[in-house]
């Protein structure tokens, strides 16, 4: 029965000497605060976004997967780059239509022959 009441004692002071030093009771206070960590390698602000740029994409894990603003922010400019080329594609598409119609057309201003009282 000692032997049971002093291990229960020991236990209780192991406890808290480690409880103090994570709390605050060592040298030099409570554990800083550990910075979220950030996405590092963002798309480029300053040029399209090509394929080994979003090959090379990752995000940063954080306790229940990845940082929803990160992602948010990814997707967004992924969804706006998409919506500029395919809008691009869109009126290239059309102009070349315009101009394969055009090609297609036969010419209406021939020039008018000119009479025979004019020739001479």
């Amino acid at each position: 029965m000692v032997m049971f009441l002093f291990l229960v004692v020991a236990l209780a002071v192991v406890v808290s000497a480690v409880t103090l030093a994570v709390v605050g009771g060592g040298d030099q206070g409570p554990l800083p605060e550990a910075a979220p960590e950030r996405l590092r390698d963002a798309l480029p602000p300053d040029r399209p976004v090509n394929r080994a740029d979003v090959d090379g994409l990752r995000f940063p894990l954080v306790a229940r997967g990845y940082r929803m603003a990160d992602v948010d922010d990814a997707l967004g400019r992924l969804g706006a780059e998409l919506a500029e080329r395919d809008a691009r594609i869109a009126e290239l598409e059309s102009a070349l239509a315009g101009a394969r119609a055009a090609a297609a057309r036969p010419p209406t201003d021939k020039p008018a022959a000119p009479r025979e009282d004019e020739q001479q």
